[in-house]
């Protein structure tokens, strides 16, 4: 009995069990949901989950159940992200238990309760449970927010800091958390209230079945703009703490976080300012490249200095030995590359898309436009987790020949998945419908090995940690160890500084 009170104290009372427990809950929805779709229609596995489950899968309901599913998942994705920030972002001890406790409890009722209502018959008290785990999740981002407030004294950096730091000595790092965590809060409210009109002018609907629609409503509007902000502004959140796990800083740190706060402002401005502006798309053109140049410094910083720690005992390195210590580790390598990466599979894509949408993709099928659209989406939000894979792989102590073989497994397999994808929906650029059956087989093929891969990987990486539950000295008792010193001594020193200002004020009042 003791030993399932010390695994249910690390999953549900530590960060790192927090963030554990968040993403078995996503790999467990992907991998049963996952086979609803692709080819796991045209081999029958999908009737079995059906039937085996006892699923209801009306298809006038599909839309509804699509966009159940997303925001389930997302919810989760978000939590991960919300441990993560209050592991690395100093804050006190019972603003980091009450933001990740609340949290909890919320994306687990919505995820929950949200898929029983879609794919389990539609019964509403489970629609209500959802919306409570939601309205849970929102809260728990309002606490996060005041506990990233950026200009409390304690938190403020001295004077020759290497990190962004303002006149006064404010953080303008915690300032861009500050930032990201209330345009989702104000994105978040954006879709709510948009939701709270549904069967009252707004219906059930997919942003990319809109395309060729001659007018939009208000309220798609706000959906579209709410999709588009929300993903960005995780990608946002992700880049935020990738750089806090390689130590970002130095002047690209002090040029990347002003920048990255105004580019976050301006994106959110944009993508929520749809609903009335026609010229919306340029502010989020501005927007974009003030996010995507702090991602640029911090990929600059992470190579140069995994760089220069792997040839540190070599006098003059060749640029042969400055590439094999910049590729010694795959996960820190990865989280840069990726970030690269997207910029020829996603940003690349949509610019381009974007300036040449009449002249060439409106003159395309509606389903080939479509197809674009959904996969330049789908390719980013894919990306973002591939990173936030290979920062917890890291969190998880993976080392020596397990890390090199799943850093580089996951880098490459999800490469060659999303830039076949990239081919896939790009093809009509370079061959007609009647040609182009040899492009489709390949890339399909492509996309299903890579993909299989990573599940493949990722299953395994799961079943050590589901196995390492299971040993009394395991990877999670170290975990958990640590986090409970780092704990005591935070509360600590949380109790000497009230301490010292209640004896500051016990001596103001005797004189």
């Amino acid at each position: 009995m003791q030993a399932l009170t010390k695994r249910f104290n690390y999953l549900f009372r530590s960060t790192r069990g927090l963030t554990l427990v968040a993403i078995a809950m996503v790999a467990l929805v992907t991998a049963i949901w996952g086979t609803l779709s692709g080819p796991m229609v045209e081999w029958g596995i999908r009737d079995i989950t059906v039937k085996t489950l006892g699923m209801e899968l009306t298809q006038a309901d599909r839309e509804g159940r699509i966009i159940m599913l997303y925001h389930t998942i997302a919810m989760a994705i978000l939590a991960i992200e919300v441990y993560f920030i209050t592991e690395i972002i100093p804050m006190k001890r019972h603003e980091q238990v009450m933001i990740n406790s609340i949290m909890t409890v919320g994306y687990l009722t919505a995820m929950i309760f949200g898929l029983l209502f879609a794919y389990f018959g539609h019964n509403f008290a489970f629609h209500g449970l959802f919306l409570v785990g939601q309205s849970l999740v929102f809260f728990a981002g309002i606490l996060l927010a005041a506990a990233l407030w950026p200009w409390k004294k304690e938190y403020r950096l001295p004077k020759g800091s290497p990190y962004a730091r303002s006149k006064k000595g404010i953080d303008i790092e915690r300032a861009a958390f500050f930032t990201m965590a209330v345009a989702t809060l104000l994105s978040a409210m954006w879709g709510a209230v948009t939701g709270s009109f549904w069967a009252n002018g707004h219906e059930t609907f997919l942003a990319e079945d809109l395309i060729r629609h001659p007018g939009h409503t208000a309220l798609q509007k706000a959906i579209i703009g709410h999709l588009h902000i929300m993903v960005s502004l995780t990608a946002v959140a992700i880049t935020l703490i990738v750089g806090r796990w390689l130590d970002f800083k130095g002047t690209l740190h002090k040029w990347a976080m002003p920048t990255m706060i105004f580019g976050i402002i301006t994106l959110t401005a944009g993508a929520l300012s749809v609903v009335w502006l026609e010229w919306a798309h340029t502010i989020i053109y501005v927007g974009a490249v003030f996010v995507m140049l702090p991602a640029l410094f911090y990929v600059i910083f992470s190579w140069d200095k995994l760089i220069r720690e792997g040839t540190a005992d070599i006098e003059k390195p060749t640029f042969g030995q400055k590439i094999a210590a910049l590729l010694r580790d795959p996960l820190k390598f990865g989280s840069g590359w990726q970030m690269v990466f997207m910029n020829f599979t996603v940003s690349g894509v949509g610019i381009f898309m974007a300036i040449r949408l009449e002249q060439i993709f409106r003159v395309w099928p509606a389903r080939e436009e479509r197809i674009t659209l959904t996969g330049h989406w789908h390719i980013l939000a894919a990306l973002i987790a591939t990173i936030i894979i290979m920062y917890y792989a890291d969190l998880s102590g993976l080392k020596g020949k397990k890390r090199q073989w799943f850093g580089w497994i996951l880098i490459i397999a999800s490469d060659i998945a999303f830039a076949s994808a990239t081919v896939f929906s790009m093809k009509r650029l370079f061959t007609d419908a009647i040609n182009q059956q040899p492009v489709v087989n390949t890339t399909m093929l492509l996309i299903d090995f890579g993909l299989g891969a990573i599940l493949v990987m990722f299953a395994m990486f799961m079943g050590w940690r589901l196995y390492d539950l299971f040993r009394a000295k395991g990877q999670w008792q170290k975990e958990f160890s640590a986090e409970i010193k780092i704990n005591a001594q935070a509360e600590l020193e949380e109790q000497k500084h009230k301490m010292a200002q209640l004896e500051a004020a016990l001596k103001e009042a005797s004189k």
